[in-house]
C-alpha cells in the first residue's frame, strides 16, 4: 500500500488509482506521484475528523498545545530532509529553503502555541458566560509556493484552537505534506484529527469545500480559485478563510535610503522566484529620483543569477513548473510592449539548458495600468513607475484590487509610519522592518479574508457563544 493519503490516523490507498507525477522543477525529472483523488477519499476524511471532534474539542487547550509542540519539534528533527524535498518539488534554492520554507513552517507551529496561551476562553459578561469554542472539521487548502508553511499557518492554529482538520494540498508539490503527516503519525495525534487527501483541486478541493460536514473552509491560492470556494461554501454557509494574491508596492519617499531600499526591494521581489502572495512587485519612485534608483536596482538584481538550487551560492532558482515559467514570460512580453526593460527579459538564462528558468526581469517607466503593474504575475518581474508626489504615491500604491502586503522607505521615521497607515494593505514594512509571525497576517480588498498568525490565526478558527445565566 502507497502512503500517499492519511486518514484516521492510518496510512490508506486512494479511492483512484489514476495519479499525478511530481516533477523536479530544475532536472525536470519525476521525483514521485501522489493519487489523483477521489469525492470518496474526501468522504472517508472527512467522516474521521467529524468522529474526532468532541473529544479533541473538549481536551484542555494545554494539552492541545503540547502535541503541536511536539510535532514542532519533530520537523526540527528533520529539518534537513524536509529542506531537501522543498528544493526537490518546489526549487527553492537551498539556502533560502531551510529557513523561509521550513524554518516558517516550524515558526507557524510554535506561534500559534504562543497564540493558544492568550486566548480567554470563557469570559464572564454582566449575567452572561461568553465561550469561545472551535469552529469544527476544518478543510485546509494549500497551495505549491511554500508546501509546508502554508499547511502549518492553518494547521497549528486550527489544532489549538480544538478544531480537527482535513489537509489537501497542491497536487504540483505534495511531498512535504506527506512528510509532514508523517511527523503527525510520528507524534501520536488521536486518529481523525489530522487527516491528508491528495489529489487535484478541482477533484478533492472542490469536495472538500462543499463537504456539508466541513464547517470551515481555510484556503490559499490564486484569487479566481478562491472566489470558487467562496461560491461552494456558501451551498452549507460555512466559515471561510481566505488568503489569495498581492501586487504589493514598496513606496520610496524622495527621503529615502535608495541604496537600502533598492536591495531589500529586489529581495522582497525575487525570494522563492517571485512566487510569494507578499512580493513587493512594484517599486514606486519620485520621478527625479527614477535614473538613479534604476542603477541601483540594476546592482542589486546582480547577486540573483538563476542557477542550480542545491548550490549554496544560488539566490535564486526555476519556477516551479513548465506552465508557470510560461505564464510568467508572456507577462514580459506583453511589458515589453508597453514599458522600458532595465535588465531581464524573456530569453532563457545561460548555461541553463534544462528547468523552468526565467530570468529576474525589471522594467521602469511602467504605466499604472499596464497589466505588469496590476495583475500578480508570480514570478521574477518588478515594475518600477515613477510618481511626482507623495499623496499620488498613495494612490497608485493603492490602486489594485490586491491589498495583502507593501513597504514605505523615509529617512523619517514619522513620516514613514504616516505613509504606511494610508496604505490599504494588512501589513507594511516600515524601512525593512522583520517579518513576525505573531502578528495578523492577511489581506485587504481583494486580497481575502481573515487573518493567520499568533493570537489572531488561532481566534480565526474559534466562535462565540454566549450563555445567558
Amino acid at each position: 500500500m502507497t502512503h500517499d493519503t492519511y486518514v484516521d490516523g492510518a496510512w490508506k490507498a486512494s479511492h483512484t488509482r489514476d495519479r499525478v507525477d511530481v516533477i523536479n522543477p530544475a532536472t525536470e525529472e519525476r521525483v514521485g506521484s501522489v493519487p489523483a483523488g477521489a469525492a470518496e477519499d474526501v468522504d472517508a476524511a472527512v467522516a474521521a475528523a467529524h468522529r474526532a471532534l468532541d473529544d479533541w474539542a473538549r481536551r484542555d487547550p494545554a494539552d492541545r498545545a503540547r502535541l503541536v509542540t511536539r510535532l514542532a519539534d519533530e520537523l526540527e528533527r528533520s529539518q534537513d530532509e524536509l529542506t531537501d524535498l522543498v528544493v526537490a518539488e518546489v526549487g527553492t534554492p537551498r539556502r533560502v529553503a531551510r529557513w523561509a520554507q521550513v524554518g516558517f513552517g516550524i515558526l507557524d507551529l510554535r506561534s500559534a502555541v504562543d497564540g493558544a496561551r492568550q486566548i480567554t476562553w470563557e469570559q464572564p459578561v454582566g449575567n452572561s458566560l461568553v465561550l469561545r469554542e472551535p469552529a469544527g472539521v476544518v478543510g485546509c487548502i494549500t497551495p505549491w509556493n511554500y508546501p509546508l508553511h502554508q499547511i502549518t499557518a492553518k494547521i497549528g492554529a486550527a489544532l489549538c484552537a480544538g478544531c480537527t482538520v482535513v489537509v489537501k494540498p497542491s497536487e504540483v508539490a505534495p511531498l512535504t505534506a506527506l512528510a509532514l503527516a508523517r511527523a503527525v503519525h510520528e507524534v501520536g495525534f488521536p486518529p481523525g484529527v489530522f487527516n491528508l487527501v491528495n489529489g487535484y483541486g478541482t477533484r478533492v478541493g472542490e469536495a472538500l469545500a462543499a463537504h456539508p460536514d466541513v464547517d470551515m473552509v481555510s484556503f490559499t491560492g490564486s484569487n479566481a480559485v478562491g472566489r470558487r470556494v467562496l461560491a461552494l461554501a456558501s451551498g452549507t454557509v460555512k466559515k471561510v478563510a481566505l488568503e489569495l494574491g498581492g501586487k504589493s508596492a514598496s513606496v520610496v519617499l524622495d527621503d529615502a535610503d535608495l541604496e537600502r531600499a533598492a536591495a531589500f526591494t529586489v529581495r522582497s521581489c525575487f525570494l522563492n522566484a517571485g512566487q510569494s502572495c507578499n512580493s513587493q512587485t512594484r517599486m514606486l519612485v519620485p520621478r527625479g529620483l527614477l535614473r538613479e534608483t534604476e542603477a541601483l536596482v540594476t546592482r542589486a538584481v546582480a547577486a540573483y543569477v538563476p542557477g542550480d538550487p542545491l548550490d549554496e551560492s544560488t539566490r535564486i532558482g526555476p519556477l516551479v513548473s513548465h506552465v508557470q515559467r510560461e505564464h510568467v514570460l508572456e507577462y514580459i512580453r506583453q511589458g515589453m510592449g508597453g514599458a522600458r526593460l532595465v535588465t531581464g527579459g524573456p530569453q532563457p538564462p545561460a548555461g541553463l539548458p534544462r528547468g523552468y528558468y526565467v530570468k529576474p526581469t525589471v522594467f521602469s517607466d511602467v504605466p499604472p495600468g499596464l497589466p505588469i503593474a496590476q495583475e500578480e504575475i508570480f514570478g521574477p518581474v518588478l515594475s518600477m513607475i515613477p510618481y511626482d508626489s507623495q499623496d499620488e504615491a498613495v494612490a497608485l500604491a493603492n490602486g489594485t484590487v490586491y491589498g495583502i502586503a507593501g513597504a514605505v522607505w523615509s529617512e523619517d521615521r514619522d513620516r514613514a509610519l504616516a505613509t504606511a497607515r494610508r496604505l490599504a494593505a494588512a501589513q507594511v514594512e516600515v524601512n525593512g522592518g522583520r517579518f513576525n509571525p505573531a502578528v495578523p497576517f492577511g489581506g485587504y480588498k481583494q486580497s481575502g479574508l481573515g487573518r493567520e498568525g499568533g493570537v489572531y490565526g488561532v481566534e480565526e478558527f474559534l466562535q462565540l457563544k454566549s450563555l445567558q445565566l
